[in-house]
């Protein structure tokens, strides 16, 4: 079965609060990735889904859409990897290094629409 956003939201809407239920986006799949140092054929075997699955998970708009067997899955995978994801407007309280889109960054800039790049 495949979930869109609206789904998982009334899902989880029914989950109680103090049990987590993971939400990440596509943008932070690859981003998780190269901070790993890992390609899409091995996030999926230390994952336990199928190369497609990670190739359609990281292929989504926004939030990952999926089956979410597979979410939960590629989500433990990235955590037991030493990758936290963080929320919006969620502090990162473990320490460690990262990186995180501000919302007033790159993408309203227009440098990504230029094709300027930033290291």
């Amino acid at each position: 079965m495949t979930f869109c956003i609206a789904d998982m939201m009334f899902w989880t809407s029914l989950i109680p609060s103090h049990i987590s239920f993971p939400m990440m986006t596509a943008a932070q799949m690859r981003a998780a990735r190269a901070l790993l140092g890992i390609d899409q054929k091995q996030l999926a075997g230390l994952s336990g889904v199928s190369l497609p699955t990670v190739q359609r998970m990281e292929a989504s708009d926004g939030n990952v859409r999926g089956n979410v067997d597979s979410l939960v899955k590629v989500v433990e995978a990235l955590g037991r990897a030493g990758v936290e994801l963080i929320g919006d407007d969620a502090p990162s309280l473990q320490g460690g290094r990262g990186v995180r889109l501000r919302d007033s960054g790159l993408r309203d800039s227009g440098l990504r629409d230029s094709g300027r790049s930033e290291a």
